[in-house]
């Protein structure tokens, strides 16, 4: 039975550990988008109507292009919508966008706390059981010798 337990607990403690690792990786897309937008808002700070800009294609390639009125930039809100923002209108949306995914990462941060607690509090319940069973073993062991044989 005591087996059966600890292979159960080992399969609960690597399911744990691959939902903090998943949580982990979603952290991680999380503050890469918030870089993009750190990025992204200061472009829109600095840049000028006239400015040359280099704008991704995708697969590495770019296109030179001149911004033509920097107050008709258009800011992604989620869910496939975009709305066009005068410049500053533009900034204080990525800002807010910002907010929403420190509040994501929080969030989920505290999620993979919760889990790890819950893994370390398995792991210790496993290594008590460990113990006991070696404990018995030991007795088993000390109770099989110690006694003469019934030959002596």
């Amino acid at each position: 039975m005591g087996q059966q337990q600890l292979q159960q607990l080992s399969q609960e403690l690597q399911e744990l550990e691959e939902q903090i690792n998943a949580l982990e990786g979603e952290v991680e897309s999380l503050r890469q988008e918030k870089t993009e937008i750190d990025e992204a808002t200061e472009a829109l700070e600095t840049l000028e109507s006239g400015s040359t800009v280099q704008v991704p294609l995708g697969g590495g390639a770019y296109l030179r292009a001149t911004v033509e009125d920097i107050d008709e930039a258009i800011v992604e809100l989620g869910a496939n919508y975009a709305a066009e923002f005068e410049q500053d209108g533009a900034v204080d949306a990525l800002e807010n966008k910002k907010e929403l995914v420190d509040e994501q990462i929080s969030d989920l941060n505290d999620e993979v706390t919760e889990l790890e607690a819950e893994s370390q509090q398995l792991e210790q319940q496993a290594q008590q059981m460990q113990q006991q069973a070696m404990q018995q073993q030991m007795q088993q062991m000390g109770q099989g010798q110690g006694q003469p044989d019934a030959d002596e």
